[in-house]
């Protein structure tokens, strides 16, 4: 695979990335609208949604069996441990809410919420760092077989 065309395929990828968050950034907007029935509704979609990309990251990464993606796939138990201890929080705080817990409840999500865009923001950071550093790898093995 050529280095363009490995630039073509990443930069469609982080252009999907992009799109992604910047629907998630209008479902946040759309939030502050307090219609709690669409707000749950939402809720649902956003964790089936997350559930389905997870479970489709980890099946790709067992597709293959180098070390990154074994590596990855740990990663990626890591996060679906995180998320289960997270959404179990969630869903006994919901089966408990009372009014002296709910403020308690509100301030566990929103720092969830806070953790969760800064490792999605350090996702980003690294993935721009490994397509710039792949296309750099794809010219040196370039320059390698020309000199040969």
């Amino acid at each position: 695979m050529s280095i363009s065309d490995q630039l073509d395929k990443a930069s469609a990828q982080l252009k999907g990335l992009s799109e992604k968050a910047s629907a998630a950034e209008a479902n946040a907007n759309a939030a502050k609208a307090k219609d709690k029935a669409d707000l749950e509704q939402r809720v649902e979609t956003a964790e089936a949604t997350a559930k389905q990309a997870s479970d489709n990251m980890k099946g790709s990464a067992k597709e293959t069996k180098d070390e990154i993606n074994q590596w990855w796939g740990q990663v990626q138990d890591n996060w679906k441990s995180l998320i289960a201890k997270v959404r179990k929080d969630s869903d006994e705080d919901k089966a408990n809410l009372k009014a002296d817990r709910a403020e308690k409840r509100a301030e566990r999500a929103e720092a969830h919420a806070a953790k969760e865009v800064e490792f999605a923001n350090t996702a980003i950071e690294e993935a721009e760092y490994q397509v710039l550093n792949a296309a750099l790898a794809r010219l040196d093995a370039e320059d390698a077989a020309a000199a040969t």
